[in-house]
């Protein structure tokens, strides 16, 4: 599941223990995990017990399901955030102060000193939410990952695989700017001081746009194995898949990336680099279908540029890989399958046919600029559900209690203490 579940795991072989380095094809940031909370005492007097023990228990079965699998039961947590979403709406919504009533805690389950504490239900709302994202970028890495590990050396993910990982991906982008746009703006500035680094405004933008470049990465190679698509095509979608991860890296390079931050830059350089190398050898191959010796020359700049940055990427690959948590990179498909080979031979073959116009102007040997396209991807709108109607019932009012059942709760709390 990414880097989500990225530590070395121990697998029993022969009565021996092997360890297992997970695959990374699409990036998890940390998911962050919740922690039991006491919601009845403080809810106590303002909804009815009854209502307050099925919030508390639609929460503890997402803490149980996180604590008990690390996270790997994506689609039964999927489902216990969003059973849970709908009354934690209903909650901000009709009970006054809350953020001064409970202290919500979540915690990265690999490290569990890193512990946020905080009374906001801002929080406890950007917290699933971001939790979903997780989720779904996890099941994309997945499907991209075959089961049969005999067939992993040679990389074949189906045409399916890919179009239900590309939905996830926007769909998660979609989780993440709503985060960014609706969320975090609510929240005091007190709050967001207090958010830990990875629920931080830049990194949520900065894994939004990672999600879309991993996204016109599949569709580039899509491109790639259509007989159709032309060179101008691919070209606009490896641009397009540059600027995503500049715009990544921009975004989170003004987080503090020190840690788990420091491999997350890691992977958004080795993709940006892979993507310029891509967009640099289609604008080479368009470039040399010139008439001039110009284009010729600066085609044949285009083509050893991307075969210098197809080199930097596999430096930059191998760093990723083995910045802490150790993982491993997937060995090479989709149109970088295609590009590791192709890229190098064509940058060869092309810069000994023109050597000569090389040898006459030196002047005309200048890298040209890429073309700048205008973005045509976005992330999947997201919009919260609808309050839990329970809310407009008079099952969660507060009733009268009598002196016994009073003092019953109030054995029951004491218990619970």
């Amino acid at each position: 599941m990414g880097c989500t579940s990225s530590i070395v795991k121990r697998c029993a072989v022969g009565g021996r223990k092997k360890l297992s380095v997970p695959e990374v094809v699409i990036f998890v940031p940390m998911m962050r995990i919740p922690m039991e909370v006491d919601l009845m005492r403080p809810l106590r007097g303002i909804v009815s017990r009854g209502f307050a023990e099925r919030l508390v228990a639609l929460r503890n079965r997402i803490v149980l399901l996180a604590e008990g699998t690390g996270g790997s039961a994506i689609l039964e947590l999927q489902q216990a955030l969003e059973d849970y979403l709908p009354v934690l709406l209903g909650l901000m919504k009709n009970v006054q102060h809350l953020e001064e009533m409970v202290e919500f805690i979540w915690k990265n389950p690999q490290d569990h000193r890193q512990k946020a504490c905080i009374a906001s239900s801002w929080f406890e709302l950007l917290s699933v939410v971001h939790m979903m994202a997780m989720l779904l970028l996890s099941e994309a890495n997945l499907m991209l990952i075959p089961k049969d590990s005999m067939n992993a050396c040679e990389r074949k993910v189906s045409e399916d695989s890919k179009k239900d990982a590309i939905d996830l991906l926007l769909k998660a982008s979609g989780y993440l700017e709503y985060c960014v746009r609706s969320i975090v703006v609510h929240m005091p500035p007190g709050i967001k001081m207090r958010l830990p680094r990875d629920l931080q405004e830049g990194v949520l933008e900065a894994i939004s746009n990672q999600a879309l470049a991993q996204v016109t990465e599949m569709q580039l190679g899509l491109a790639v194995e259509n007989q159709k698509a032309t060179l101008s095509v691919k070209r606009r979608l490896a641009c397009e898949q540059v600027s995503y991860f500049a715009q990544a890296h921009y975004c989170l390079s003004g987080c503090i990336t020190v840690g788990y931050g420091k491999k997350h830059l890691l992977f958004i350089k080795w993709k940006y680099l892979e993507a310029k190398a891509a967009a640099y050898y289609y604008h080479g191959l368009i470039l040399d279908k010139g008439n001039e010796s110009s284009d010729c020359i600066s085609s044949v700049c285009c083509l050893l540029a991307a075969d210098e940055l197809l080199i930097d990427s596999k430096k930059t690959c191998l760093s990723f890989c083995l910045a802490v948590p150790v993982t491993r990179a997937p060995p090479a498909w989709g149109a970088m399958k295609h590009l590791h080979q192709k890229i190098p031979e064509v940058a060869s073959r092309k810069s000994q046919t023109y050597a000569h116009l090389f040898d006459q102007d030196k002047a005309l040997q200048v890298l040209p600029e890429l073309p700048d396209f205008p973005l045509s991807l976005k992330p999947d709108e997201y919009e919260l559900p609808e309050i839990d109607p329970s809310w407009d019932s008079e099952k969660c009012e507060p009733q009268v209690q009598t002196l016994k059942e009073h003092l019953k709760d109030d054995e029951d709390m004491a218990e619970v203490e």
